[in-house]
């Protein structure tokens, strides 16, 4: 029996690796647990009640597109966060978290050539892997750009050759970062619109992180189009309750974009996706409509950048993330610190290499482990101190 090739030359996801770099050691101590961005602090407690109330709605088929209500809650919370009015009939549509529509996008959105070309999907590296599965997925070439401390951890589209640029279809970018913590600012925002604009490409900005943030909110992508006034279509948002909520398992996202942007991603979800069921969606309109919990949530990730900034004060190489919830902490190499770690702590990070492409020598994350700042303040704070006192 045949397989298709597309996939065969895939690495292994980050955590399979993870368990195969550290499950086959003992612990050195009680196992913490600082890889994976799943948030651990409350959500709304009103929230199981919205679902409770709603729970008929099991026995029915959900919107495929998003409830009304969840649509309208997305727009008006657009609104609020970007200044930008985002109509809930033709510009959004509610996602079954954002993996799936930064995927799906792709296929929906990506052309089979650009300018007669192959076309070219820009994307961050160190990224989040989707990016790139999706790329592979519609025929088109992933070109990896060096997000690092020499450019500011953000990606440097404008310096790609003008070949490269004349058939990019697609521009992947991720502020707050994932794993950096770097924000993208009003003038990078703008000159990477205007690039798009000049060669006829889209951005796909993805903002999981943006409501977790230190002192000032994350200019955000759209807001700047429209400052730009950018075609419509040119910026496509993607954002989720997952970290602004801590609800990463109710899986509401949403998908923000121009009309035809929309439409052609609405009738790709027609055919193959999977909507949240009908009691999620209500409590996520809920949830997308409030923001108190969502200051509460911040200012306890805002204690723990302090607790970290007073741990590794005087290291040299660290630098304070801006936003998000990990640090990206400097090491000669990421995997052996990660096993010394785990082998003589029981604390658990993951290699930096797991999260980009290169060969050895050439990977920018190498050099690098990713600490996840999920756990209460206290419990961080022995962490952190722990791994510092391991690894420096």
């Amino acid at each position: 029996m045949d397989f298709p090739e597309r996939f065969s030359n895939l690495p292994a996801y980050a955590f399979p690796r993870l368990r195969a770099l550290l499950d086959h050691h003992t612990p050195g101590g009680d196992v913490v647990h600082m890889t994976i961005g799943e948030p651990k602090h409350a959500f709304p407690a009103w929230v199981t009640d919205v679902i409770a109330e709603n729970a008929a709605g099991f026995n029915q088929y959900p919107n495929n597109d998003g409830a009304p209500e969840l649509r309208g809650a997305i727009s008006d919370w657009i609104s609020r966060r970007y200044g930008v009015s985002a109509d809930p009939e033709t510009q959004i549509m509610a996602l079954n978290g954002t993996r799936e529509g930064l995927y799906n996008a792709a296929m929906a959105l990506c052309p089979e050539q650009k300018n007669g070309q192959k076309p070219a999907v820009l994307i961050p590296n160190p990224f989040y892997q989707v990016y790139m599965v999706a790329t592979i997925s519609v025929g088109a070439e992933p070109v990896f750009v060096p997000a690092t401390a020499a450019t500011g951890h953000l990606p440097d589209y404008e310096n790609l050759p003008e070949d490269v640029l004349n058939r990019t279809a697609v521009a992947y970018i991720c502020s707050p970062a994932n794993p950096q913590g770097a924000v993208a600012s009003r003038d990078y925002w703008t000159r990477l619109i205007q690039l798009a604009e000049k060669y006829d490409f889209r951005i796909f900005a993805d903002e999981c992180y943006s409501e977790i943030y230190r002192d000032e909110a994350p200019v955000g992508a759209l807001t700047v189009a429209q400052e730009l006034g950018a075609d419509p279509e040119r910026v496509v948002l993607f954002n989720s309750l997952s970290k602004r909520s801590n609800l990463p398992g109710l899986r509401s996202g949403l998908i923000a974009g121009g009309p035809e942007t929309i439409k052609r991603v609405k009738q790709l979800r027609a055919y193959s996706g999977a909507p949240l069921p009908g009691p999620l969606q209500a409590a996520a309109a809920k949830v997308w409509a409030d923001e108190a919990h969502v200051a509460e949530n911040r200012a306890l990730y805002q204690e723990k950048y302090k607790i970290a900034d007073k741990v590794f004060d005087g290291l040299d190489g660290y630098m304070a993330p801006e936003a998000g919830f990990f640090l990206w902490l400097p090491v000669d190499n990421g995997e052996q610190a990660a096993l010394k770690l785990w082998t003589e702590t029981g604390v658990r990070v993951l290699p930096g290499a797991y999260l980009a492409q290169g060969e050895p020598g050439q990977n920018p994350g190498e050099s690098y482990i990713r600490v996840a700042l999920v756990a209460p303040a206290e419990d961080t704070r022995k962490a952190l101190s722990t791994l510092r006192g391991c690894l420096y």
